[in-house]
């Protein structure tokens, strides 16, 4: 029978990291399986306050997502690091001012990460995953090709550019504001800041993230898919939400090397959840639960698939 003093020497060792930047350092923290890891992975957060464990706690998400799929990693002998990313959490003090940020800055420091990854893990490269917007951060990242990239796992990431989901998202305001909003966007598209957006809409187009959003708008998920010539893994719950699997078809469209998997049953926050919006939504504020059956296997299997 296994002791627990054996027990605790099997078990993954968790360790806070810490990457030069400016303003001010990054934080994440490093899980490394027992014995020599056989991959590592940097898990890439999605959009807003979202911490290394996957929760916002403003917004009620306490799913943990990224915590416990860094543990399932971990039991295949994946290593991880899963971090804050500028502007949150630990590493609240590296963010800049809202007008001086650009979606770059998160592609630059997915860069940095997985160098970080793969020299604490003793492993060549590191292997990128990210989840919802992380996902668009890990193909921006690997846009000029980085040899400290193994390859991408793209969890629950959109399949269009922002633009036409933030259309999709607003086409339920009534007129006129609908076609002001859409106007809007139109201008950020093409490079403009509009000085005066809607007051009902300040939220999203206040001037000093209207910066943000022209970097952000103009990727195109698809595009920089077909450009990659790594490999990636596209995965995307059949009942989620936010993204649906006709995003995750058309990066595979874009990329026909890329492996795709759709799991059934399984929402944005990767947990299995029913299509009914109340009863999905309650998924995202329960960290109990575990990730859904086939998520942690899938990952690890293409991650560790002899190439």
């Amino acid at each position: 029978m296994l002791t627990l003093a054996a027990a605790l020497l099997l078990a993954p060792v968790s360790t806070p990291v810490e990457l030069a930047s400016n303003p001010a350092p990054l934080h994440g923290t490093l899980l490394t399986p027992e014995g020599q890891a056989k991959a590592v992975a940097v898990i890439l957060p999605g959009s807003g306050p979202t911490d290394r464990d996957g929760n916002s706690p403003q917004f009620g998400i306490r799913a943990s997502t990224y915590r416990l799929l860094a543990e399932g990693l971990a039991e295949h002998g994946v290593a991880s690091i899963r971090i804050d990313k500028r502007g949150v959490g630990e590493s609240a003090a590296a963010g800049p001012a809202e007008a001086d940020l650009r979606f770059s800055a998160y592609a630059d420091d997915a860069r940095a990460w997985a160098t970080e990854a793969a020299m604490k893990a003793g492993r060549p490269c590191a292997w990128l995953i990210g989840h919802s917007e992380g996902a668009l951060v890990a193909l921006a990242a690997v846009g000029g090709g980085d040899d400290k990239v193994c390859g991408l796992i793209l969890l629950s990431g959109a399949g269009r550019p922002a633009g036409a989901v933030l259309r999709e998202q607003l086409a339920s305001l009534p007129e006129p504001l609908k076609t002001r909003a859409d106007a809007v966007l139109t201008e950020l598209e093409a490079g403009r800041t509009v000085a005066d957006p809607p007051a009902e809409l300040a939220a999203l187009f206040r001037p000093s993230v209207q910066p943000y959003l022209i970097s952000w708008l103009a990727l195109d998920p698809a595009r920089l898919a077909a450009a990659y010539d790594g490999p990636i893994l596209v995965g995307q719950g059949a009942t989620d939400i936010q993204v649906g699997v006709a995003d995750a078809q058309a990066i595979k469209a874009a990329q026909p090397r890329a492996d795709l998997a759709v799991w059934e049953g399984v929402n944005h926050v990767l947990k299995t959840a029913p299509a009914d919006r109340a009863a999905n939504i309650a998924v995202y504020m329960d960290p109990s639960l575990p990730l859904a059956p086939g998520v942690v296997d899938t990952t690890a299997a293409f991650i560790l698939k002899p190439r």
